[in-house]
């Protein structure tokens, strides 16, 4: 398998969330301007006594994909930041893995927010999590701390 073929998601190993997830180790099936869909699997550490992916988790895979999918509109990332200013989950189904693909897709951008929808698939395709998130994009050259909050 090439790098191409195996890519790690937005961050390099050393990032808190992204350690914890294993998400270094996710494989980008697909990925253009204002798409991204991802091959993860779900690490132990993030499972409920019922083997499911434990529910306060999900916002955190939530949210590292759809700043990824925002991310993929930007050839670089050196001169803004990206918070989130909302987000929305629906949990449709429990989500049991070992595998699930995540698919992040743009649905609005305006100049400095936008509307992401995040989809968790199982490996059949049946929906397990829905959620839309709103990010705002914050140049840093112009940024000072209360424009973050």
């Amino acid at each position: 398998m090439s790098n191409e073929d195996h890519k790690p998601i937005f961050m390099r190993p050393g990032h808190c969330a992204g350690d914890l997830l294993e998400a270094p180790q996710w494989t980008v099936v697909e990925e253009g301007k204002g798409l991204i869909v991802i091959d993860a699997h779900i690490p132990d550490q993030v499972l409920n006594p019922r083997q499911q992916l434990f529910g306060g988790f999900t916002g955190t895979y939530v949210d590292m994909i759809a700043i990824y999918t925002l991310r993929t509109l930007y050839p670089s990332r050196e001169q803004f930041w990206i918070t989130t200013i909302n987000m929305r989950i629906d949990y449709l189904e429990p989500v049991l893995g070992p595998r699930m693909i995540l698919r992040g897709e743009l649905i609005n951008q305006g100049r400095s927010t936008s509307l992401i929808s995040v989809t968790f698939l199982d490996e059949q395709g049946k929906k397990m999590v829905y959620a839309l998130v709103t990010l705002k994009r914050v140049d840093k050259r112009s940024a000072s701390p209360e424009s973050l909050d």
